[in-house]
């Protein structure tokens, strides 16, 4: 019997609004046509899932809801596992972001500029990803979240120092990681949804 696997998508590109809360973001055009492909092919190539759950933050939702809707079945808020925690800054300029980024995956146990340090949002989203599995049926599990907690959950499955080198890089997110269900095994770099699923 094939092993259960857990695909953790980051959600795909975004309409940047420096007015508009970090977390109320929602998909652009972009974002919003990469997952609607996926959702297209959904009922073939994530036949094997029997939940779906997302961020508590829009843009993870709204990545979500297609492919639920596609699937037949809800999504589920999977609690604690939103982005860092960047409240204190709010919307950076992206030179700005990409140097604050960098220290926080550099200095993981300060709080840098006021930012949720990165231990503690790896032990949070860790902690976010065993309850979601703990409760979800029997299956393949798709949590739709975010670049930089998944790169700290990729960090923490492989055993290795928190670092920026593991990110899923530039372009706007839409990448998947994938796991072993029932040991957090991971045997993949992040990959992006076109390339995994062969879209």
């Amino acid at each position: 019997m094939p092993k259960s696997v857990l695909r953790y998508l980051s959600h795909p590109q975004v309409q940047i609004d420096p007015a508009v809360e970090i977390t109320e973001w929602s998909l652009n055009d972009v974002g919003r046509a990469r997952i609607y492909a996926l959702a297209a092919v959904a009922s073939n190539r994530l036949a094997g899932t029997t939940a779906i759950y997302s961020s508590p933050e829009r843009k993870a939702r709204e990545a979500a809801e297609p492919i639920a809707e596609a699937l037949g079945m809800p999504v589920r808020i999977a609690d604690d596992s939103y982005e860092n925690d960047r409240s204190s800054t709010g919307f950076l300029p992206p030179a700005e972001f990409e140097k604050t980024a960098d220290a926080f995956f550099g200095r993981p146990g300060e709080s840098v500029r006021g930012w949720e340090r990165a231990v503690d949002a790896q032990t949070r989203i860790l902690r976010s990803v065993q309850h979601v599995l703990s409760e979800a049926p029997d299956g393949d599990v798709l949590i739709v979240g975010h670049g930089a907690v998944g790169t700290l959950l990729f960090c923490a499955a492989k055993g290795h120092p928190i670092s920026r080198d593991y990110d899923q890089g530039p372009g706007g997110g839409g990448n998947l990681l994938m796991f072993d269900r029932e040991t957090l095994e991971i045997n993949s770099e992040w990959q992006s949804l076109e390339g995994h699923f062969r879209l």
